[in-house]
């Protein structure tokens, strides 16, 4: 997992805490949105995403060749 994508999974993640502790989004659409923001925050630390491999797709940086 490339640091963009890290960045902006923690981003969207810190975005989804603040709206359901200000009551902005609540119930089970709360409940699975917050849910969602730990598996960002998860996935982000330890720069490892299972779908990502699942579908054979990567955010990293390709190494240069010289």
């Amino acid at each position: 997992m490339g640091t963009a994508d890290r960045i902006i999974r923690t981003i969207i993640a810190a975005i989804i805490a603040t709206l359901y502790f200000t009551n902005v989004i609540t119930g089970t659409l709360g409940i699975v949105l917050v849910a969602l923001a730990v598996i960002f925050v998860f996935t982000s630390a330890i720069s490892f995403c299972p779908l990502y491999t699942l579908f054979g797709l990567s955010s990293c940086a390709k190494p240069e060749q010289g």
